[in-house]
């Protein structure tokens, strides 16, 4: 479904991403992690089509993005990006806003009404739905900007650290077995970013592992077990990928304590 070649980004003359492949080419849900700053917003900005790499491709389902007009749209239509704060218009209500997504992806209107009253319940917003944006909290702006990336109905979701920005337990339950089930029954392809490995340890099928701009894994939990040969937490796991010198620098720290 998502297929990344040769693909090199940077800012200035930092490198972030270098000379990266990545093929996604299975339905699931993909977590990208890594130590802060390593690119994991930019690497689902560039699959997104956001950025465009100094170098490198970027195909979604056989379309290679910004190729022709008439490619990248199709591309646009089929897969949907939810930056991490994304722009919402304050002065519509949550309904209007969720209307103008789905009409923008040519959902059916009867059924573009019925698919935002579900997910107004999902996210515990019926009461809020015709209230305009401004009144919202964080955490409901939150449920707001995952309800239109639901809305679309596009197979392929690219999130940024969708669990984030005040989401509450219960939207985080909600979005969860939500993607869990579009995943599993309906063929979705999901691809997020995510702070903490609690958060997705019983969520993502698989996982890419970021560290200096290049993928230092891409495998299942298991897979990533056998290869640390690490049998404890998730986090533990990933720790000893992203950062394996953690617990020398922990050693150093209490070494220099004063007794």
């Amino acid at each position: 479904m998502i297929r990344l070649s040769g693909i090199t980004q940077h800012y200035g003359v930092r490198p972030v991403l270098e000379n990266l492949d990545l093929e996604i080419s299975h339905a699931g849900v993909t977590a990208i992690v890594g130590p802060n700053g390593m690119g994991k917003t930019t690497l689902l900005s560039v699959m997104a089509g956001v950025l465009t790499p100094q170098h490198g491709t970027v195909e979604i389902n056989g379309m290679l993005r910004r190729s022709t007009a008439e490619d990248e749209l199709e591309i646009r239509r089929q897969a949907v990006f939810l930056p991490d704060r994304p722009w919402l218009p304050k002065h519509r209500t949550g309904r209007e806003f969720l209307l103008s997504v789905g009409a923008l992806y040519g959902i059916d209107t009867e059924r573009l009404f019925d698919h935002i009253d579900r997910l107004f319940a999902l996210f515990n917003l019926t009461r809020e739905g015709d209230w305009p944006v401004r009144s919202y909290s964080n955490g409901q702006q939150k449920k707001l900007c995952l309800a239109a990336a639901l809305v679309t109905e596009a197979h392929i979701l690219l999130l940024d650290e969708p669990f984030g920005g005040g989401l509450d337990p219960a939207g985080i339950l909600a979005l969860k077995r939500v993607l869990q089930r579009l995943s599993r029954d309906y063929g979705y392809c999901v691809v997020l970013t995510a702070p903490a490995p609690e958060l997705i340890q019983d969520l993502a099928d698989w996982f890419v592992v970021l560290r200096e701009g290049q993928i230092v894994a891409h495998d299942t939990i298991d897979g990533l077990r056998c290869e640390t040969g690490i049998g404890g937490p998730l986090s533990d796991v990933l720790a000893s990928l992203m950062s394996p010198e953690t617990l020398d620098r922990i050693e150093d720290y209490f070494a220099g304590e004063q007794p």
